[in-house]
């Protein structure tokens, strides 16, 4: 089978890499279309996985508008080049719409009800099946397929991943001193318009208390203030899960990577303005075991970390909860696999 993935961001790379080798491995072809987009393309380097480049991220509405025309276009072009069996992708309009227009079927992955809410009529009614964590709150009937698990667990599931300290020593990296994980967003995605996380007055204040209990380490997709440039992120992308697993804490107004550091059991404090009562149901579920806090008022989720910091729970405590939930989810690299091939049969 010709197995074709659209990958338009770092996390997508994550969620299909390991699909992409099985697959191999089972003697099926494969063909990545990226867009170049932060550490995207990087990554697909580093894992050594073969892609073309459509497109490169906006920068604006109009441009966006734009770069997603011309890379239906480019998309229409390579799936029948490949001879696509099915093309697979993160709630992408533009690789269902285009596998659509080629009469090729289509499964598209989606964990956020908000992005999804925004992109589904230009997603769901082109897309073969939609698959989503058994928590989504949303139904598509009989093109959707539930699983037990998060997009995460494609590669952070034990069976997917150990951690493994070396690449963080051979980058100066004291795993057994404590540190701290930091992540702020840029906000300038389609989903975030009049959305914000962190001021800077209270990523301030983060970085001044936890540099005073332990390392600090800074992954963000904005530029840096200068200021904060000696907390810069010294590993190479492919290396921050590990990072991740041995912090002492993360905190930040990421999405992805609060959810990473919660199926780590990492101690994960997220800040952000979707948190609340319309908040994504992956969020409520890791609340719900004790391995993520979703505090939208940046004043008390800076006094959580403050707290979490000096009144430790222990670390047998958060492997324990992370535990607990692993048990009742899947490996979902294996639903991937298995959706993929279902559908391009």
């Amino acid at each position: 089978m010709n197995v074709h993935f659209e990958v338009g961001h770092p996390a997508h790379v994550h969620l299909f890499k390991h699909a992409i080798w099985e697959l191999q491995d089972r003697g099926h072809e494969t063909f990545v279309t990226a867009r170049e987009k932060e550490v995207t393309t990087d990554l697909l380097d580093a894992y050594d996985i073969d892609y073309k480049v459509l497109s490169r991220q906006a920068d604006s509405t109009p441009k966006l508008i734009l770069e997603w025309a011309v890379r239906e276009l480019k998309l229409i072009r390579a799936i029948r080049q490949f001879d696509s069996d099915v093309v697979v992708s993160h709630l992408s309009p533009v690789a269902a719409q285009a596998a659509k227009l080629t009469g090729t079927p289509s499964v598209t992955f989606t964990d956020d009800e908000v992005e999804t809410r925004t992109l589904a009529k230009l997603t769901v009614p082109f897309t073969s099946r939609i698959c989503t964590p058994a928590c989504f709150e949303l139904d598509y009937n009989g093109k959707h397929r539930r699983y037990d698990g998060y997009h995460e667990l494609a590669y952070l599931h034990p069976d997917r991943f150990e951690p493994d300290p070396e690449p963080l020593r051979e980058a100066g990296v004291t795993v057994d001193e404590p540190y701290y994980v930091l992540r702020f967003v840029s906000w300038a995605a389609h989903h975030d318009v009049g959305q914000s996380g962190f001021s800077n007055a209270a990523k301030q204040e983060l970085v001044e208390y936890l540099s005073e209990r332990g390392q600090v380490y800074i992954t963000s997709e904005s530029p840096l203030p200068a200021a904060f440039e000696e907390y810069r992120l010294p590993v190479p992308p492919e290396t921050i899960h590990d990072l991740l697993y041995y912090a002492d804490g993360y905190v930040g107004d990421s999405q992805t990577m609060a959810i990473e550091a919660g199926v780590l059991g990492t101690p994960a404090v997220r800040s952000n303005s979707f948190v609340g009562d319309d908040d994504l149901s992956t969020f409520r579920e890791l609340e719900e075991w004790g391995l993520v806090y979703n505090i939208r008022d940046e004043n008390e989720a800076v006094e959580k970390v403050k707290s979490l910091v000096e009144s430790p729970e222990t670390a047998a405590e958060w492997d324990y909860r992370r535990e607990r939930l692993l048990e009742e989810r899947v490996d979902v690299t294996d639903v991937v696999v298995e959706e993929t091939l279902a559908a391009g049969r």
